[in-house]
Order: C-alpha cells, then structure tokens, then sequence
C-alpha cells in the first residue's frame, strides 16, 4: 500500500501538499497553503473513513509566525483562566505546546481559542498540563523532547516508512512465538520477546531490585538482536519491568520506546535516581545519563485505546492495567487479524482510590500472557473497606499513644493510594492532624501524579478536571529530604511517615526504621510485596533480632515497635480477583500463559486454571520460547 498516494489522490490538488511524513503510522501532510491549512477539515475526515489512519495537516515551517512574535500572540489569546504556564516551540514539524493549568478548558468541542492561535501565527497546538506540584523532572523531560524535534521528526518517519513500505506477507509460513527473558516463575526483571518472521518486540525490561544475583533479564539469549529490534513497549515504571531500558541504548538499541506519557516521566525519574544511588555508594551502574537521554528522545508516548502500527505485521493498543499511574496491558493485533496477544504487565481488577480496575474487553485474544504475583492458593487478600478498617484502626491507636506511624512504600502507586486516604481521613476528621510525611522522592513521583489526572478514576479525574481540587497539593502534606529534616519529624512528636523503599532494603525508610523501631509506642505498617531476603521479609516473617547497615555500619536493633502487614493495598490482583479476570475477560482466550510469579504459586495457579476453566496453560522457565501459532 502506498499510503502517501492514496492521500495524495484523496486531496486531489497536489500543489496543496509541500510535503508528507509519517509519526510512527499517523500521517502528517504540511501545506504552504494556509487557507487549506486552517479549512481542511472535511477533506481530512473524509481520508480517515477511507483510509482508517490519523491524517493531520500542518503548515510548512518556513510560513510559521516567528516565535517571539507567536509567544506573544499566543499570550493575549489564551484567557488568564486557563493558566498559560509555559510554551515549548517545535519549528521542525510546526507544533507549539501549550503548558496550561487547564487543558480540558481548551481541548473540549469549543476549539475556538486554539483556532484563533491557529489563524493567527499558523502554529498548530499541543496541550500538556503542568505539574501543580514543582516538577524538575517533567521539565527536563519536556525539554528533551523538545529540544530534539529535528531528531524525532526524522526518527518518527523512518519507523512509519518501515511500517508501511515493507514487503509484508501473510501466508502458511507465518508464525508467532515469545521467549521468556525474565519473570517466569519468578518476581522481578520482565522481559517477554514477541517475534514474527517480520518483526521483533521487547515488551518490558526489568531488574530485580531485591536480587544481587541474576538480577538483569537475558538480553544473551540467541533470539534477542538489538540491531534488528523494531520496538520496545514498557507497562508501567517500576523497575522491574523498566530497570534495564535505559542499558538497551548503551548496547546499541536505537528504534522507539512506546509507553504512556506517566511511564515515561517517572521510569525517568526512577532511572535518575538509581544513577543517583549508584554514586554515592560507589557502585557500578548497569547504564549513563547519556543512555536515559537516549531512552527519552526514542520514547513514543500514547494514551489508552490508542491504535497504533508498530512494525509492519504488528500494531497495538494500550489499556489500563489499574496498577499504577499509567500502567498499561498491551494489546497485540498481530498479522493484521491473524493472532491476537494480550500481555497484562502488573495489573489489578478492582478499583482503587487513583485508579479504575483493569480493562477486561478486547476484540481479541487468543493468547492472555498473564501476571500471577498473588496466584498462590492461599493469596486472598482482604476486600479494600477491611484494609481500610485495618489500617485506620492502626493509625488512630498509634497516634493515640503518641507514637508515630511508618509505612514503607513503592515510590509509584502504593504511596499516593495512601496518600488520598489520609487526606480523606483527616478531612472528614477521622484522625488528628498530625503531620503526613512524604519523604524524598514519593514527592517527585507525586508532582507527576498532579500533572496526568487523565489517567486517574473517574472520581479522582473528575475531582481534579471538572473541580479544580487536586487533593496532592493539600497542606497536610509535608516534604523532606534532607537527615536534618527528618530528624525534625522524629523529634516532633506523632506523625505518619510514607517513605521508600517498600521492602526497607534501601532508602529513606530504613532511617526512620531505625530510629522508630525499638520503641512500642510507634508502628511499623508493611503494605507492598516483601522479596525473599529483604529487611521487609524477615519482619513479615516474624523476625524482630535485626541486623541494619547505616553510614558504613553494621547495627544490631530489637523490634519493639508492632509491625503490621496489610496486603489490601497492593497494585496487584489477587488470586480471588485473577480467577475473577480470567472469567470475565471478553473474549475468553486459548491459552493463557503465567508470568511474574513464584514458582509454586504459579504452578498452583496453571493447576486451577486447567481443572477449572478447561484453558490450556502454559508456565515458561526463563529462556524458554513457545510457539503461538
């Protein structure tokens, strides 16, 4: 198919069209006619029926207002109320984003101010929102990006023309099959390889963070080429499944990386930061800065539901996972119609306060790669009103004991559930008002949370877009980052302290663990998974005889405190909620195949399934390769 033609006929008038480009499979025709330019829109809706891909035309660049005289226009047009924060010019393919403190005011049926900046400077308009919550990092991201328009322009149109000028056919020789490159039978450093005899595509490229043995996926497996893969698609920032990303540009990966705009702003963050620790302990780091700025200028973002040709033969769809902020299950249409994969990533199938449950409707699937961290037999997890009941019970007896509380969290996800419920709490005067700490990078990853409410629940969404409530930014919360700052909190008298790292392997929660632990007024609350080996662990297990390093030393400590473990909060599904899923996804799958688990909870999972639902399933080692069609 010559796509750029069949547009070109569509328009019909070739003197319209100065040039035609592809972003990945969209089409982008730029015009030295502005009045085409601003009155396209029939002609434009008419290509997409015919066609089924986005078209967008916008003005060749030479005829764009220059910036300064467009930053000042842009400035009288848009209504104080909107919020302008800031503008970021791309010249390379005509788009100047507007940083708004209210896109939604802008982005509606009435697009008149952003045709008004149309008209008016020949630009067309980009909306992002800006972070309520001082933001270094979604800066710096955004910068990136836009200051390498030149770069993505040409790296945008080389994968659209692989897309659709490739030889591309499907017959009886056409295959799929995946390799198992990490998190099989195992929590910790995804990786899954889908191939074709076209394409090849990394879906996740974790680390093991509780692991100093085989800790990396297994980029040495034969199947694995970085100079011939097409993409890599990331579900969600967590390190285990996005550790490695930035390691795949220094070993010589140059295609795209497709993931929500969320995903991208906090595994960047995330990356940063292990960068950070690395040297200050003085430890070798898997990757540079140089290689996340790679990472970063490669990355692609989409929202949900948003179809998208990846490789010639393979195109995908993003749907929420429910696990964290942008988190994502990858849906695979593969062969134009001849097999479909859904890959879960982490995903949960309940409602959280931030988040809807996951999607469970597809067109199709024929193979459900599905995580089982909670597969066990026994992995029922309290309903979220008894964690609830739990969890306030705690709080309103250790503060009246004037004890403080801790909760050591993920940095994405657990932290800011939490966060919403204590400031519903404290709202409705449910508990006192003490201080809530949120120490260190947890603020970082909640400035990001202020600026993507789109990805949130309805009520959350609804609360911050159509009210302009953002609960983050209450006053209730308190920011630290430095010892002396938290050792202000420790001497202050009751307070509740969310801090990282979750399984207390690291971090600012080992600190306060330290200087809470032995004495019993306080409470020690657990509510993320605790890897074998971990401080976490070891307490979930009963063990209160500890052994902590702190600045070099070796430290023995007697847990006084009471320790609790709440598991109603995770981002994952529960076996309870798995089994839930597998019966009432639409349409019900083949085959499914279990990943990110403990092996014996996986086998015990892959068991019921078969007994149960009659599906056959499938339980890889890692390195394995299975055959789907």
């Amino acid at each position: 198919m010559d796509i750029k033609k069949e547009v070109s006929d569509l328009i019909g008038d070739k003197s319209l069209i100065s040039d035609m480009e592809f972003e990945v499979s969209n089409v982008i025709v730029y015009t030295n006619n502005k009045d085409f330019f601003l009155n396209c829109g029939d002609i434009v809706r008419n290509i997409v029926n015919k066609e089924k891909k986005r078209i967008e035309v916008r003005l060749e660049p030479s005829l764009l207002a220059p910036e300064k005289d467009a930053k000042s226009e842009i400035k009288q047009i848009v209504p104080e109320e909107i919020g302008l924060k800031e503008l970021w010019f791309e010249k390379d393919r005509s788009i100047v984003t507007l940083e708004v403190a209210r896109p939604n005011l802008l982005s509606g049926k009435d697009r008149s101010i952003v045709n008004e900046i149309k008209e008016k400077t020949g630009w067309s308009v980009s909306l992002n929102r800006y972070p309520l919550i001082k933001s270094d990092i979604v800066r710096a991201v955004r910068d990136m990006l836009y200051s390498n328009s030149s770069f993505r322009r040409k790296l945008l149109n080389s994968i659209g023309e692989k897309i659709y000028y490739s030889n591309l056919e499907i017959n009886d020789k056409y295959w799929v099959r995946i390799s198992a490159l990490g998190g099989f039978r195992h929590v910790g450093r995804s990786a899954v390889l889908l191939q074709t005899p076209f394409s090849s595509v990394l879906m996740d490229v974790g680390v093991d963070v509780s692991n100093d043995k085989d800790y990396v996926p297994r980029i040495d497996a034969p199947e694995l080429d970085l100079s011939k893969l097409d993409a890599v698609v990331i579900t969600h920032s967590h390190l285990d499944h996005c550790g490695f990303l930035p390691a795949l540009f220094k070993y010589g990966y140059k295609g795209p990386v497709y993931c929500t705009a969320p995903t991208r702003d906090v595994m960047t963050l995330l990356h940063l930061d292990y960068l950070s620790l690395s040297d200050k302990t003085n430890s070798k780091a898997l990757f540079s800065i140089d290689d996340v700025k790679e990472e970063l200028k490669n990355s692609v973002a989409l929202s949900y539901g948003e179809v998208t040709d990846i490789t010639p033969d393979i195109r995908i769809t993003l749907h929420n996972a429910g696990h964290i902020l942008g988190s994502a299950m990858v849906h695979l249409n593969i062969g134009n119609g001849f097999y479909n994969v859904l890959y879960t990533g982490d995903f949960k199938y309940a409602n959280s306060m931030t988040l809807n449950k996951a999607d469970n409707f597809f067109d199709r699937v024929e193979t459900l790669i599905m995580e089982t961290t909670y597969g066990g037999e026994h992995d029922k997890q309290p309903s979220r009103d008894e964690a609830e009941n739990f969890f306030l019970d705690i709080v309103k007896s250790t503060l009246s004991k004037r004890g403080t509380v801790l909760v050591p969290a993920l940095g994405v996800g657990r932290a800011q559930e939490l966060m919403l419920l204590l400031e519903e709490w404290q709202r409705f005067n449910l508990i006192p008002e003490v201080p809530i700490v949120v120490d260190g990078m947890l603020w970082d990853v909640t400035a990001i949370y202020t600026t993507y409410p789109e990805f949130m629940n309805n009520e959350t969404k609804r609360r911050i877009i159509d009210y302009n409530n953002n609960p983050f930014i209450s006053p209730t919360f308190k920011h630290t980052v430095s010892e002396e700052e938290r050792k202000q909190i420790l001497a202050g008298g009751p307070a509740i302290i969310i801090a990282t790292s979750g399984m207390l392997n690291g971090g600012p929660s080992v600190y306060y663990f330290a200087n809470l632990c032995e004495d019993d007024r306080n409470s020690i609350v657990l509510v993320s998974y605790q890897g074998p080996g971990t401080l976490g662990r070891t307490l979930q297990n009963g063990g209160r005889e500890v052994d902590i390093e702190l600045n070099g030393q070796q430290r023995h400590f007697s847990v006084k405190s009471l320790v609790y473990s709440i598991e109603g909060f995770t981002g994952h599904s529960d076996r309870v909620q798995l089994e839930r899923f597998i019966s009432e996804i639409k349409p019900r799958p083949r085959r499914i195949i279990l990943a990110h688990g403990e092996e014996s909870k996986i086998i015990n999972m892959a068991m019921t399934i078969r007994k149960k639902y009659r599906l056959d399933v499938v339980a890889p080692h890692i390195l394995d390769a299975v055959r789907l069609k």
